[in-house]
């Protein structure tokens, strides 16, 4: 089966602008996440279109709520039928526990955000934290691995000092990708997707590279080239 490794981001505000691209795209060499601004606009019934198109769906909504509310999103969402979804690690054990018991299926990845890729040391410090930021990233991923999600959010730069500690089999999906000489925009914690994946990223979160590329298509083909046959390098 086809395993794409990058994920785009369709960080639109609109049904309109996110279908166009996705007919632009090619199935095969991505899948498509959903945020909050879009799922805000355009709702469930996107998702559908999009999957219909034989697209698979992360549904970025980073759920952080009390534990049978974040429960029942997360079976409403694997009910919906999408490939992956995300939970707050700050909601804490029993949010976690709750949300990976809800799934009606194993289909649906439950994935935890741990520490925003816009947040250093000193956003950190602002709401006091003093940890560094990879402390607080390690002790969520190990809490998310102990309730039985599929694996968490983390930037690259986070990714290889996590996978000496956690297997293969936990999934480390990393945001804030940028190919060389690309605008970091408002990103802090961010990596070239080679880096990303020598340094143990199992998928790559690709959003302005590629949505706002002159040619979408053309990018994500070249981006597909540049990681092939690329593994993990310990």
């Amino acid at each position: 089966m086809v395993d794409p490794r990058i994920i785009v981001a369709f960080d639109f505000s609109n049904q309109k602008q996110a279908l166009e691209l996705a007919a632009k795209l090619d199935k095969d060499l991505c899948r498509i996440k959903i945020g909050k601004e879009l799922f805000t606009a355009a709702g469930p019934q996107l998702v559908e279109k999009l999957m219909v198109s034989g697209y698979e769906i992360f549904l970025d909504l980073k759920y952080h709520d009390i534990p049978n509310t974040v429960a029942s999103a997360c079976k409403v969402a694997s009910d919906l039928g999408v490939w992956m979804v995300n939970i707050h690690a700050l909601g804490g054990r029993k949010m976690l526990i709750a949300a990976r018991e809800a799934l009606t299926t194993k289909m649906t990845k439950l994935i935890a955000v741990t520490l925003l890729t816009s947040l250093d040391r000193n956003a950190l410090q602002d709401i006091g934290w003093n940890d560094e930021p990879f402390e607080i990233v390690r002790r969520l991923s190990l809490l998310a691995r102990d309730c039985g999600l599929d694996g968490v959010v983390c930037s690259a730069n986070e990714a290889k000092s996590l996978r000496k500690i956690i297997k293969n089999d936990f999934i480390l999906v990393t945001p804030g990708i940028r190919p060389p000489n690309c605008d970091a925009n408002d990103q802090l914690r961010i990596a070239t997707p080679q880096q990303a994946i020598r340094d143990g990223a199992d998928y790559l979160v690709i959003g302005r590279p590629i949505t706002q590329s002159p040619d979408p298509l053309l990018m994500l083909q070249q981006l597909n080239q540049e990681i092939q046959g690329m593994e993990y390098t310990a």
